[in-house]
Protein backbone atom coordinates (compact mmCIF):
# COMPACT_ATOMS: atom_id res chain seq x y z
CA UNK A 1 0.00 0.00 0.00
CA UNK A 2 0.97 3.67 -1.08
CA UNK A 3 1.84 5.86 1.48
CA UNK A 4 -0.39 8.81 1.78
CA UNK A 5 -1.98 10.79 3.41
CA UNK A 6 -5.42 9.02 3.81
CA UNK A 7 -3.61 5.53 4.43
CA UNK A 8 -1.78 7.26 7.37
CA UNK A 9 -4.71 8.75 8.65
CA UNK A 10 -6.71 5.38 8.27
CA UNK A 11 -4.25 3.64 9.96
CA UNK A 12 -3.80 5.59 13.35
CA UNK A 13 -7.22 5.91 13.52
CA UNK A 14 -7.81 9.83 12.82
CA UNK A 15 -9.54 9.29 10.00
CA UNK A 16 -12.78 10.18 11.00
CA UNK A 17 -11.86 12.86 13.50
CA UNK A 18 -9.95 15.19 10.80
CA UNK A 19 -12.76 14.26 8.35
CA UNK A 20 -15.26 15.74 10.98
CA UNK A 21 -12.56 18.89 11.59
CA UNK A 22 -12.45 19.24 7.86
CA UNK A 23 -15.84 19.39 7.34
CA UNK A 24 -16.56 21.85 11.03
CA UNK A 25 -17.38 18.28 13.23
CA UNK A 26 -19.93 20.57 15.03
CA UNK A 27 -22.81 21.74 13.70
CA UNK A 28 -23.22 25.86 13.65
CA UNK A 29 -26.04 27.29 15.03
CA UNK A 30 -27.23 30.71 12.73
CA UNK A 31 -26.55 33.68 14.43
CA UNK A 32 -28.73 36.19 13.91
CA UNK A 33 -28.02 39.14 11.49
CA UNK A 34 -26.46 41.87 12.52
CA UNK A 35 -27.51 44.53 9.42
CA UNK A 36 -29.92 47.04 10.53
CA UNK A 37 -33.50 45.88 9.57
CA UNK A 38 -35.28 48.50 7.16
CA UNK A 39 -38.02 50.59 8.72
CA UNK A 40 -41.49 49.68 6.86
CA UNK A 41 -42.49 52.53 5.21
CA UNK A 42 -46.18 53.76 5.56
CA UNK A 43 -48.45 54.33 2.27
CA UNK A 44 -48.38 58.03 1.77
CA UNK A 45 -52.29 57.99 1.11
CA UNK A 46 -55.28 57.36 3.31
CA UNK A 47 -56.13 53.38 4.11
CA UNK A 48 -59.49 53.88 3.07
CA UNK A 49 -62.20 56.44 2.85
CA UNK A 50 -63.97 56.66 6.67
CA UNK A 51 -67.51 55.73 4.48
CA UNK A 52 -66.09 52.87 3.14
CA UNK A 53 -65.56 51.52 7.13
CA UNK A 54 -68.88 50.37 7.86
CA UNK A 55 -70.12 51.81 10.93
CA UNK A 56 -70.13 47.77 13.38
CA UNK A 57 -68.40 46.41 10.64
CA UNK A 58 -64.95 46.98 9.28
CA UNK A 59 -62.31 46.31 5.78
CA UNK A 60 -59.14 44.79 5.73
CA UNK A 61 -56.78 46.73 3.59
CA UNK A 62 -53.16 47.28 2.38
CA UNK A 63 -51.34 49.44 4.38
CA UNK A 64 -47.31 49.78 2.89
CA UNK A 65 -47.22 46.00 2.18
CA UNK A 66 -49.00 44.27 5.53
CA UNK A 67 -52.59 43.90 5.93
CA UNK A 68 -54.69 46.31 8.66
CA UNK A 69 -57.73 45.49 9.54
CA UNK A 70 -60.19 48.77 9.90
CA UNK A 71 -63.13 48.22 12.35
CA UNK A 72 -65.43 51.54 12.80
CA UNK A 73 -66.89 51.41 16.21
CA UNK A 74 -68.74 54.48 15.98
CA UNK A 75 -69.71 57.33 13.33
CA UNK A 76 -65.99 59.21 13.92
CA UNK A 77 -64.27 56.37 15.74
CA UNK A 78 -61.97 53.55 13.76
CA UNK A 79 -59.86 51.20 15.53
CA UNK A 80 -56.83 49.37 13.71
CA UNK A 81 -55.67 45.94 14.02
CA UNK A 82 -52.99 43.91 12.31
CA UNK A 83 -55.31 40.81 11.58
CA UNK A 84 -53.09 38.10 11.84
CA UNK A 85 -54.66 35.60 14.66
CA UNK A 86 -52.41 35.21 17.23
CA UNK A 87 -53.33 31.30 17.91
CA UNK A 88 -52.31 29.93 13.79
CA UNK A 89 -51.04 33.09 11.97
CA UNK A 90 -54.48 33.14 9.78
CA UNK A 91 -55.85 36.10 8.82
CA UNK A 92 -59.13 37.16 10.76
CA UNK A 93 -62.38 38.03 9.37
CA UNK A 94 -63.77 42.08 9.51
CA UNK A 95 -66.82 42.09 12.75
CA UNK A 96 -70.03 41.13 12.65
CA UNK A 97 -71.63 43.43 14.97
CA UNK A 98 -68.70 43.46 17.91
CA UNK A 99 -66.47 40.21 16.90
CA UNK A 100 -64.24 39.48 15.10
CA UNK A 101 -63.72 35.47 14.12
CA UNK A 102 -60.74 33.84 12.86
CA UNK A 103 -62.04 31.69 9.89
CA UNK A 104 -59.38 28.82 10.74
CA UNK A 105 -59.99 27.86 14.64
CA UNK A 106 -63.09 30.03 15.25
CA UNK A 107 -60.80 32.18 18.01
CA UNK A 108 -63.06 35.73 18.57
CA UNK A 109 -61.85 39.24 19.42
CA UNK A 110 -64.01 42.31 20.67
CA UNK A 111 -63.94 44.66 17.79
CA UNK A 112 -63.39 48.13 19.95
CA UNK A 113 -60.40 46.26 21.60
CA UNK A 114 -59.08 43.69 19.69
CA UNK A 115 -58.78 41.49 23.02
CA UNK A 116 -59.67 37.72 23.31
CA UNK A 117 -63.35 36.81 23.85
CA UNK A 118 -63.04 32.71 22.79
CA UNK A 119 -60.63 30.87 22.31
CA UNK A 120 -58.10 28.89 20.89
CA UNK A 121 -56.34 32.34 20.94
CA UNK A 122 -54.55 33.24 24.28
CA UNK A 123 -54.35 36.79 23.13
CA UNK A 124 -55.59 39.51 21.59
CA UNK A 125 -55.20 41.54 18.27
CA UNK A 126 -52.17 43.47 17.86
CA UNK A 127 -53.16 47.33 17.31
CA UNK A 128 -52.56 49.51 14.91
CA UNK A 129 -52.12 53.31 15.51
CA UNK A 130 -54.61 54.78 12.61
CA UNK A 131 -57.00 58.30 13.20
CA UNK A 132 -59.55 60.28 11.03
CA UNK A 133 -58.69 62.78 9.12
CA UNK A 134 -60.98 64.94 6.87
CA UNK A 135 -63.16 61.64 6.14
CA UNK A 136 -60.10 59.74 5.47
CA UNK A 137 -58.99 57.25 7.56
CA UNK A 138 -54.55 57.26 8.30
CA UNK A 139 -51.80 55.58 10.25
CA UNK A 140 -51.60 57.51 12.69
Amino acid sequence: MPTTRRNVLAATGLALPCALAACGGQPTQQQPSSAPRQPTTAPAGPLAALADVPVGGGKLVDAGGRKVLLVRTSATEVKGYDPTCPHAGATVQPPTGSTIKCPLHGSTFDAASGSVTGGPAKSGLKTVAVKVEKDQVVLA
